[in-house]
């Protein structure tokens, strides 16, 4: 035993000065990285390293509950419903104003420099024409058939000069469509390019249309001359809209709906609120939100936030915080709050655009409703509309964040909607250019391994600071911390050799 207390105090005496400030300056050091890819693997993935790995790799190991174990299987029907309704809500959905890629993202591109469209978001653009503008018997026609390659084709260029080379053989509508969208450098040469389009496409409907009864595949024929032909109206309304000819928009976007009643899947219904905002027509976005904003449709930021600006025009241009809180808020005050917080609810990344505490960027071709991406699209268009109500901005400013009262837990549980799906801020990276701060709710709070990590490597650099200005004096504290740090082994080893012969403690300490 005093063999062992010897040797450990021969051991505390032989460490100097040095050691003691290289050990604290290393373990200052490696905390320090540990920190720095913590803290950038938080802000890129919006989870701690750690505590993934413990979560995913360590804790099967230890014992943990697989949570797709039989013993789950019994979940109830409502925990059922509403898985089904977060993974339907997490579905990312086309913008139905999306801009031009020639005429408006790359003018941005060759400004700035930077890329405003992911490569994911472009990618969901190309299946989404291969399914709109493509059929099985495009083989039949040569230039539908190079067209079919075209959609697929990844360099830009390359689908440009296909397009070109389909024009070449005959007018082809499909292939309009990709030069005013991809070639055309501005909204006219755009809205020329749809016009021809319009021309082509209108002409394969009617020809369709007479043989679509015929079979399975001049049906499937009709149908993408139907997508086609929709799409290109819809595009030039929204040449008209961009160019100032806004009744004219709002006139062509009317007739469409009634032509295509049942292709909601364009959402044309949100071109035309915009213009009607534009025109001012509160009477008629009214009415088309009476026709849209029902409880068994889908809603969109859109048509929560243009309803809550239609209530919060009533009352936004008298609306004081301090007269309402002496007197109380009046039932149309009170409708218009409500709106908001129903607005704010399904998205609550929207009042930082509208009220510019956050920077916009151009919208996604693709947006994730109720997420950041979604909010981007709508703010991006609306805001003007939002300023133009006198005072509306003002009211949204101090009632929005009300909403947080009433959904304490909205990961858990709603008050109007399901609770908020915990898979936007994931889509929503991958839709979003990286230069753009994804907006993230409910924000989350630093893992505790980043403050644990930061301690850390805070204490051992002030130890190692210490330890370099005062070598002496450290070294004697270090040296009563590490024998205190032993006293309780002493103790243990000194209670073991009086209970055990002196015989078997020689022949133990030998081994």
């Amino acid at each position: 035993m005093f063999g062992t207390e010897s040797s450990l105090s021969m051991f505390l005496n032989t460490l100097t000065p040095k050691f003691y400030v290289a050990l604290t300056g290393t373990s200052s050091l490696i905390s320090g990285l540990i920190l720095i890819f913590e803290w950038w693997y938080f802000r890129k993935y919006g989870t701690s390293f750690i505590e993934q790995v413990s979560v995913s790799h360590l804790r099967p190991l230890l014992g943990g509950v697989d949570n797709s174990s039989p013993t789950n299987s019994n979940t109830s029907n409502g925990d059922a419903d509403s898985s089904r309704q977060s993974v339907s809500e997490c579905k990312v959905w086309r913008n139905p104003l999306n801009l031009f890629r020639g005429a408006e993202y790359n003018r941005y591109t060759w400004v700035t420099g930077r890329e405003p469209l992911t490569y994911y978001d472009m990618n969901l653009s190309a299946q989404d024409h291969q399914t709109f503008f493509t059929c099985d018997s495009d083989h039949l026609r040569p230039a539908d058939a190079i067209m079919q390659k075209a959609w697929r084709e990844r360099n830009p260029q390359a689908r440009i000069s296909a397009a070109h080379e389909a024009l070449d053989l005959e007018d082809c509508a499909t292939a309009y469509i990709l030069l005013a969208e991809e070639e055309a450098t501005t909204i006219v040469e755009a809205e020329k390019l749809f016009k021809q389009a319009l021309k082509a496409g209108e002409s394969c409907y009617r020809r369709s249309q007479q043989v679509q009864h015929h079979g399975a595949q001049h049906e499937a024929q009709h149908r993408r001359d139907t997508n086609v032909l929709v799409y290109i109206k819809r595009r030039l309304a929204m040449c008209s809209r961009k160019l100032g000819r806004t009744r004219e928009a709002v006139k062509m976007m009317r007739d469409l709906m009634k032509e295509f009643p049942l292709l909601s899947m364009f959402n044309i219904h949100e071109n035309l609120l915009e213009s009607l905002l534009e025109l001012q027509a509160y009477a008629d976005v009214q009415a088309v939100l009476a026709k849209y904003d029902d409880i068994s449709l889908p809603k969109s930021a859109t048509i929560c936030y243009t309803a809550a600006l239609l209530k919060a025009r009533a009352v936004s241009d008298k609306f004081s915080p301090e007269a309402a809180s002496r007197r109380g808020l009046s039932p149309a005050e009170m409708n218009a709050v409500e709106a908001i917080h129903r607005a704010v609810e399904f998205n609550p990344h929207v009042p930082k655009y509208l009220l510019e505490m956050k920077s916009l960027i151009l919208p996604p071709e693709h947006i994730l409703k109720r997420g950041d991406s979604e909010a981007i699209a709508y703010a991006f268009f609306h805001l003007q509309h939002w300023k133009r109500v006198e005072g509306a901005l003002n009211l949204l400013h101090c009632t929005w964040e009300g909403t947080f009262r009433m959904i304490p837990y909205p990961l858990e549980k709603g008050h109007l909607f399901y609770p908020y799906p915990i898979c936007t801020e994931t889509a929503d990276r991958e839709l979003l250019p990286v230069f753009h701060e994804v907006s993230v709710y409910p924000k989350k709070e630093l893992p505790f391994f980043i403050l644990f990590t930061a301690g850390l490597c805070s204490f051992t650099a002030m130890l190692a600071l210490l330890t370099h200005q005062f070598p002496e004096l450290m070294g004697v504290f270090a040296k009563a911390f590490l024998s205190t740090l032993f006293a309780p082994l002493n103790f243990i080893m000194e209670k073991v050799e009086n209970i055990l012969p002196s015989s078997l403690w020689h022949q133990l300490t030998r081994i």
